[in-house]
């Protein structure tokens, strides 16, 4: 974690200066400017968020100027870090998303212990982790970059591949001192000298395993499944309900997106779009009858406020009606590169 001294804005980036403004406000008014971001960017804010754990009341009063913000009342607050990234991001998107969020953000920071590993082969990585515990596999595979996760999962036995799926979706938080003993150990088998650095914590969990499924080849992506489905039917279950999103509706066909909507009940849709993107609504409006427009306008139109939650939820119910057209094969998804999403 850093502190930012005096020295004008002139080095921070965009994203600092965001979560340098974002520091000075009350936590809802905050959260409702972090609403306005995607997901990336949130996860951008965050991270700086943790990493600028003190900045100069200087440096916050050149920021502000700069992009034209006033600090009407109140004392500076000079304070990031992670505590407030969190209360922040669950503001604005829910404890749930907040804990996703996070997670990810763990996991990229500890990545950093990992890094020598960047410009190795997966095939080298392969025999880096020969006779390795599954779990010992996971924790590497899951700071890995997830196009060589995936690689690296591949290249196993598919008894081998399940076990440490199974390790990398229900890891919880690993202690600094285990991740630095294991990237010690494998640096030393590659010669190569390790690099000091701050205490870390990784983080594992479903969403990382997610990912590199999402960039395996489909055979291997329904092998694993299947046989994680066989021993941990509910973990196989939640992989599955994150392997899509709300807004992969972009990505299909109108005929695809037309028979998904047509089992959605219009309030469902109603707080499904909430805060939406332009190019999901655009996308939903355009596959539904004027008739039904009609219902959903009128249902928004009364709603209000909602809750992050009852969004999520909405969002959730239609990824289950899509993982079930899917599975009846009334729709075929093809899980891949993103420009080739649906047949």
């Amino acid at each position: 974690m850093k502190a930012l001294g005096p020295g004008g804005t002139a080095m921070l980036s965009g994203t600092q200066k965001v979560a340098i403004v974002l520091m000075q406000m009350e936590k809802e008014h905050a959260a409702e400017v972090m609403k306005q971001f995607t997901e990336f960017e949130a996860d951008e804010i965050a991270g700086e968020l943790v990493r600028l754990r003190r900045v100069d009341a200087a440096t916050v009063e050149d920021t502000i100027h700069e992009i034209h913000e006033l600090a009407t009342s109140g004392r500076l607050n000079a304070r990031g870090g992670r505590e407030m990234a969190v209360g922040l991001l669950e503001a604005s998107f829910g404890s749930d998303k907040a804990n996703t969020v996070m997670d990810r953000l763990s996991s990229s920071l500890a990545g950093m212990t990992f890094e020598f590993l960047d410009s190795a082969e997966p095939a080298q990585i392969v025999a880096l982790l020969d006779g390795e515990l599954p779990q010992t596999t996971a924790l590497v595979v899951a700071h890995l970059r997830p196009e060589i996760g995936s690689a690296v999962l591949a290249s196993f036995e598919s008894h081998l591949r399940t076990d440490i799926a199974r390790a990398l979706a229900t890891m919880g938080s690993a202690s600094p001192e285990a991740v630095r003993v294991v990237a010690e150990a494998l640096k030393k088998r590659t010669g190569a000298v390790m690099t000091p650095r701050e205490p870390i914590e990784a983080v594992g969990g479903i969403q990382p395993l997610v990912e590199i499924l999402n960039r395996s080849d489909v055979a291997i992506e329904k092998d694993l499944l299947q046989s994680l489905e066989q021993r941990d039917p509910q973990l196989a279950e939640e992989v599955r309900s994150r392997m899509l999103s709300f807004t992969d509706l972009v990505k299909f066909d109108r005929k695809d997106v037309q028979r998904v909507l047509r089992g959605i009940n219009p309030t469902v849709l109603a707080f499904a779009l909430k805060g939406a993107g332009s190019a999901v609504e655009a996308t939903i409006r355009e596959n539904i009858s004027d008739r039904t427009k009609e219902v959903l306008d009128a249902e928004i139109e009364s709603m209000g406020r909602v809750r992050v939650s009852q969004v999520e939820e909405a969002r959730a119910d239609i990824v289950r009606s899509i993982r079930e057209l899917e599975t009846t094969g009334e729709i075929t998804i093809q899980r891949g590169d993103e420009d080739d999403f649906v047949l």
